[in-house]
C-alpha cells in the first residue's frame, strides 16, 4: 500500500469530517436547529454557521489571505448547505496542484480540528434534544477522499449501534 501524502492525509480529514457532519445533521427535526439547551448555549443552527466560517477560514489561509469572518445564520438548511459548499471549496484547493501559503499542521490544528469538535456537539445537541442518531464503528465507515457533501454512504447498520 502506498504511504499517503501529508496533504491526501489532511483531504482525508476533511472527507471523514464531511461525513460525520453530513450523519449529525442528516434526519434532523426542523425545531432542533434552534435548541438552546441553557441560557448562554449556542443553537444547533449557531454551531454549523461557525463550522462554515472554519472552512472558509481555512481556504483563506491556504490561499495565503488569512482573514475571519463571523457570518449571521441562515436557515437551518441553507446553513448546512453553505457548510458543504465551505468544506468544498476547501478540498478542492487542497486537491489542486497550487500551492498551500499556511502549514497542513496548522490548517488541521485550527479550523479542520475545531470543526470536528463542533460535529460532536451536534450528536450531543441531538441527543439531549431527544433527536439522537446512531452511533457507528467509524474506523469502518465508506469515507472517501473529495466526497465532501451531504450525500455520503449510509452506514452499515450492522456497525452501527444505539
Amino acid at each position: 500500500m502506498r504511504a499517503m501524502t501529508d496533504r491526501e492525509l489532511l483531504r482525508h480529514t476533511v472527507a471523514t469530517l464531511a461525513y460525520r457532519a453530513a450523519k449529525t445533521m442528516r434526519g434532523a427535526p426542523t425545531s432542533f436547529a434552534t435548541f438552546k439547551p441553557g441560557p448562554t448555549s449556542n443553537t444547533p443552527v449557531e454551531i454549523v454557521t461557525h463550522m462554515g466560517d472554519l472552512l472558509d477560514w481555512a481556504l483563506a489561509m491556504a490561499t495565503g489571505e488569512p482573514r475571519w469572518n463571523n457570518s449571521t445564520p441562515l436557515p437551518w438548511d441553507d446553513e448546512c448547505a453553505r457548510f458543504f459548499a465551505a468544506v468544498k471549496t476547501f478540498d478542492d484547493r487542497l486537491a489542486s496542484s497550487e500551492p498551500l501559503h499556511y502549514e497542513l499542521t496548522r490548517l488541521f490544528q485550527g479550523p479542520v480540528a475545531d470543526a470536528l469538535t463542533h460535529t460532536g456537539q451536534l450528536a450531543m445537541l441531538r441527543r439531549l434534544y431527544g433527536a439522537p442518531m446512531k452511533g457507528e464503528s467509524y474506523n469502518r465507515a465508506d469515507i472517501v477522499t473529495g466526497r465532501v457533501g451531504p450525500e455520503q454512504t449510509p452506514a452499515d447498520p450492522k456497525y452501527e449501534f444505539d
